[in-house]
């Protein structure tokens, strides 16, 4: 089967050892880098910088604000990280960093990989704090003294209005995907605070693009900034053949153990996005008998130098990690990769992959796409410029025959080194007692295999049954995204909010994994009224914002919103428990709580407008709304 050709980039965060750097570019150990930082970087494998981080760390080391334009997965975390980390005083027990992120995910992966760099600073902190987590935790952590602090801006504001969080002592300042954060709507909490930050402080400023919106912030909070812009740099790697299978999040884990099973790779690596997802996985994997281990930042790095020796030597065959904790991972026995969440950038999907197919050898990458990221795989295909072939998760019954077949393809050399008469008499006698010779020999098999016959029926029945839903459930979507479409096969410019706003994959479960998203009103669900509306500058990516920022929801677990003029109905797929509510309750949308309820009904009211999503934060974005049609009132579509 030929393989998908892929570009890969020089690397999704740092170039490794095994890249060979070009003349002209410095080395870490050249960029300033104090000791310690120089230390962990080396631990890390990374050797040779990126372009962002040749351009950024010196800047920033120097005392300068910078603005960068680049793209996730160009090395701005390590470009930000490693001088955040030199500008931090560890006997001083305060906050001294503080990096805002849009997303909870994103807060996860950036305060991982700025302790994976902290590894030989002794006492310094990282704490991310995000919605849809306990308060009280994260409280505790402050009060006991963090130095650098990782959040998204509703939480960071919480915890500076409960008096937990304070700015006094921030000499470092970092805005991460400025551009996200437009779209979801946290532009006053960013604006008030900077705002409460010292006016003595270093920022830094990154996003994918740098829009006049974005030149407004870096004007209004930085201080005669470096502008830096860095390019997708890529290289080309074929040996690897990619596949996708769409699998529900409820079924990934039973159908990675099946992929696991019919693999003929020495070695698998599986990535998460968050650590925490790698600890469960690699949990269940070893519950269920694979001989698997787990990397994150959590790990010392001199036990993640056993794990990974353990790896090389075939003592262990599958490694379950994240992307910061893959980094630098270069093990010639990694034949196949398996992406149990799809990454957020294209530029991560080729970063992962590249840990297969080295050597010379071939490899095999497969990943998990849940019905509602099918969007994020578009997106990958379109940046590597390839397509992934689809392909079926295993069956239970596929698991035994391939099991099967490996032993009857030993059974020659093991018959070749004799020694068989014991068993040769025990089968014998049973033939002679009228046991048929083939069904006894089927018999072992399967009782070698694993298969005791009603169990294993049973998960095979239930495998088939999950596939036909899965096939009748994408037949009705499509069938309702061509009647919501009116046959034109087009959904003009209905916003998706499964691609955009899915930002924890740990969301509740739902049974219909398969609905289109975007098109229509879900099925069923929950009404609810929240405090904010038109005349509090509302608009719906706040609302969206809020709701999977601080509630715990994916972006398919909200429905229609429709915006009044001092508040707003939104329809939520799944109740919310009471743990939710209160912790939405508090949520701020356009500087006003969210106070959510369940809408008990209301009199008549005039229809509510569509609002375009904003382009632009308050005091420092143009507010550019979607303009009207000439059909008369606006209609709010279905969000």
């Amino acid at each position: 089967m030929p393989s998908a050709a892929t570009t890969l980039p020089a690397d999704a965060e740092t170039t490794s050892a095994a890249t060979a750097p070009a003349a002209e570019t410095p080395r870490f150990d050249q960029l300033g880098l104090p000791p310690a930082l120089a230390a962990a970087v080396a631990d890390l494998g990374f050797t040779t910088p990126s372009a962002i981080q040749a351009q950024a760390i010196p800047a920033l080391l120097s005392g300068r604000d910078i603005t960068g334009v680049a793209q996730t997965g160009t090395g701005k975390t390590a470009a930000f990280g490693l001088p955040l980390l030199a500008a931090v005083d560890p006997d001083l027990h305060q906050v001294q960093a503080l990096v805002l992120t849009p997303t909870r995910e994103l807060a996860m992966q950036v305060a991982e990989a700025i302790e994976s760099f902290a590894s030989h600073l002794p006492g310094v902190r990282v704490l991310p704090v995000y919605g849809g987590a306990p308060y009280v935790p994260q409280q505790r952590a402050l009060r006991d003294g963090v130095h650098v602090v990782v959040g998204t801006p509703g939480r960071v504001m919480d915890h500076m209005e409960r008096g937990a969080l304070g700015l006094d002592a921030v000499r470092y300042l970092v805005l991460d995907e400025a551009d996200e954060m437009l779209r979801m709507g946290f532009a006053e909490d960013v604006d008030q605070i900077f705002g409460k930050a010292p006016a003595r402080r270093q920022v830094a400023l990154f996003s994918a693009t740098m829009p006049p919106a974005i030149r407004a912030v870096a004007e209004n909070h930085l201080t005669d900034p470096v502008a830096i812009t860095v390019a997708r740099q890529s290289s080309t790697v074929s040996s690897v053949h990619q596949t996708y299978a769409i699998v529900p999040f409820r079924h990934k884990t039973g159908a990675l153990v099946r992929v696991l099973a019919t693999s003929d790779a020495d070695a698998a690596i599986v990535f998460t996005r968050t650590r925490s997802a790698a600890e469960e996985v690699g949990a269940a994997l070893i519950e269920r008998g694979v001989s698997a281990a787990t990397i994150s930042g959590d790990v010392a790095q001199k036990e993640r130098e056993k794990i990974v020796e353990r790896l090389r030597s075939g003592a262990l065959d599958v490694l379950v990690a994240t992307d910061v904790a893959a980094r630098g991972l270069d093990v010639d026995r990694i034949g196949l990769v398996v992406n149990f969440d799809i990454p957020r950038e294209p530029e991560a999907y080729v970063h992962r992959i590249g840990r297969t197919g080295r050597a010379g050898r071939t490899g095999q990458a497969v990943s998990f796409v849940t019905p509602h990221e099918r969007g994020k795989l578009k997106h990958i295909e379109a940046t590597i410029k390839a397509s992934l072939e689809e392909v079926a998760v295993p069956s239970p019954r596929d698991v035994s025959a391939h099991k099967a077949g490996r032993l009857l393809d030993a059974a020659p050399e093991r018959q070749a080194a004799g020694r068989l008469d014991l068993y040769t008499e025990l089968v014998q006698a049973r033939v002679e007692g009228g046991a048929d010779p083939v069904e006894l020999a089927a018999t072992l098999l399967a009782l070698a295999v694993g298969d005791d016959g009603p169990r294993q029926r049973a998960e095979q029945e239930e495998y088939e049954r999950e596939q036909r839903e899965a096939r009748a459930a994408r037949t009705a979507r499509e069938t309702r995204r061509h009647e919501a479409t009116d046959g034109r096969g087009a959904r003009g410019d209905r916003f998706d909010r499964g691609d955009r706003f899915d930002r924890d994959r740990r969301g509740p479960a739902r049974s219909d994994d398969d609905r289109p998203r975007g098109l229509r009103r879900p099925a069923a669900g929950t009404r609810y009224r929240v405090a904010v509306g038109h005349s509090h500058g509302v608009n719906p990516g706040g609302i969206v914002g809020a709701l999977t920022g601080e509630g715990g929801l994916t972006g398919s677990d909200v429905g229609k919103i429709d915006i009044f003029g001092s508040f707003s109905l939104v329809d939520i797929t799944t109740p919310l428990s009471e743990a939710q509510l209160d912790r939405l309750g508090r949520a701020r949308v356009a500087g006003k709580s969210l106070r959510i309820a369940v809408d008990r009904g209301a009199p008549e009211h005039r229809g509510p407008r569509r609002e375009g999503v904003r382009d632009g934060f308050r005091d420092g974005f143009r507010d550019n709304r979607a303009p009207r049609t000439e059909r008369g009132p606006r209609q709010h579509r279905d969000y």
